[in-house]
């Protein structure tokens, strides 16, 4: 399926050791697109795009690790079409030459489009030849019209007239309801349209063996062989179910079928296909994994702790503190009045589970936390906790009394401490040091 530019432009690419695969993840931790080592020369990225500039930057963002870039021009779905994507972009070629143009121009990978056909022969014709002239390495035709659904019928001879007109390879797309029903069709559906290659999409969704020159494996062997590979990448289970669905078709009011449309998650779907025991074995694997890695990153943070650094397992909770005052605002005040340089905070992320940890340098002395936190900003307040507490200094706590950092937000006679729109420190010394371990090592695994 196509992934949408301004999603993916929100990932972060991470390298995950457990499954041993490359991830993009969105900020709220989910997987958008997870791709291995086995299917880089193979899987082509296909993007849903209206803007050059923005699918550039996702073909940057993706390119090393696909064997090339689609932009999908054919969808007629209202969520794609409403934003200038997918089958819209068809009455605009100004905007289809500058995406394409752009893509290839800017990336090393082959470009690729996939469009629908026009209301003529001769516009679509036309269209194409504009299309060729990008330098797209190959073009994808689904033969059917923008409103056109399955059930109408497939225009081989538009596919055909398109293939007689350009010299870059075209597949043709769009045969499974009236031509491909098992891999003989396949080079009847090219035949018949003069392709170079074909495009399969629901047919192989019904039962992937369809590309087996030898014909079909027995669907239950398909089933269970799909299932291992959801198990083994950590596939989201409504992702699963609904392939297997799929595969599934007549047989969904069967027993099984019926426990498959029930289950709620990837154990329960192995227990439908009798394949518990493999789900268990395989997440044990996955946790011994993990737990190896995380004994492994510790045993590597213990040899390179400085012994000078003071620790304490402390870790912030703003619940504790009055609203917008902060534990880092009071360590900061408390430099200033002993007239010392301001706090400098020193960041790293782990690999393994993308968890934080900080440390503040004071006055030439080092102070962090030995918990890891969930994002930069809760690690850096730790780290001023363990430094206001060795220090004996009020950190701002509830608990503590009057606060006098509210006092004088509230008479108004000193700087503003306090952004009234963001609520962040205003004061915080700008010449903080930032070392991401991603940035350099892209070692990030999201925690399973």
């Amino acid at each position: 399926q196509e992934l949408i530019d301004i999603k993916m432009l929100q990932c972060k690419r991470v390298i995950n050791e457990v499954l041993e695969t490359v991830d993009f993840v969105a900020p709220n931790d989910r997987v958008v697109f997870r791709t291995c080592e086995r299917e880089r020369e193979r899987v082509v990225f296909q993007m849903g795009s209206a803007d050059a500039e923005r699918a550039l930057a996702v073909a940057k963002l993706v390119e090393s690790d696909v064997a090339g870039i689609d932009i999908n021009m054919g969808c007629p779905k209202e969520y794609s079409t409403k934003a200038s994507m997918g089958a819209a972009l068809l009455s605009d070629p100004d905007k289809i030459e500058s995406i394409l143009t752009t893509l290839v121009k800017g990336i090393c990978k082959p470009v690729t489009c996939k469009i629908r056909i026009l209301p003529s022969v001769e516009d679509t014709v036309n269209l194409v030849k504009r299309i060729e002239k990008t330098g797209i390495a190959a073009i994808a035709v689904h033969g059917r019209k923008k409103e056109e659904r399955p059930q109408h019928p497939v225009h081989c001879d538009v596919i055909k007239a398109i293939s007689e007109a350009v010299s870059i390879p075209v597949i043709a797309n769009g045969g499974s309801h009236d031509f491909i029903k098992e891999y003989a069709d396949i080079e009847t559906f090219q035949k018949a349209t003069a392709a170079s290659s074909v495009m399969v999409a629901r047919a192989a969704m019904w039962n992937p063996s369809v590309f087996r020159k030898e014909g079909f494996c027995p669907l239950k062997d398909v089933m269970q062989d799909y299932i291992k590979y959801a198990v083994r990448y950590d596939n989201h289970y409504t992702n699963t179910k609904y392939c297997l669905c799929q595969m599934l078709r007549e047989q969904l009011e069967t027993t099984q079928g019926k426990k498959l449309h029930a289950a709620q998650s990837t154990q329960e779907i192995c227990e439908a296909f009798e394949m518990g025991d493999f789900y268990e074995e395989t997440t044990a694997i996955f946790e011994a994994k993990k737990t190896s890695l995380e004994t492994k990153v510790q045993d590597e943070d213990d040899q390179t702790e400085d012994p000078d650094v003071i620790k304490m397992a402390v870790r912030f909770d703003k619940r504790e503190y009055p609203p917008q005052i902060t534990p880092k605002m009071y360590l900061l005040e408390w430099c200033r009045k002993e007239k010392h340089p301001q706090p400098v905070y020193e960041t790293v992320q782990r690999p393994l589970d993308r968890l934080f940890c900080s440390v503040v340098t004071v006055a030439e002395r080092k102070y962090r936390s030995t918990l890891w936190d969930k994002s930069k900003k809760l690690a850096e307040q730790a780290a001023a906790i363990v430094c206001l507490r060795t220090l004996g200094v009020p950190e701002g706590k509830l608990c503590e009394g009057e606060n006098h950092l509210i006092n004088k937000r509230k008479r108004g006679d000193q700087e503003p401490l306090i952004s009234r729109d963001h609520g962040e420190d205003l004061a915080e010394p700008s010449h903080k040091k930032a070392n991401f371990i991603e940035e350099t090592s892209d070692m990030n695994v999201p925690k399973m």
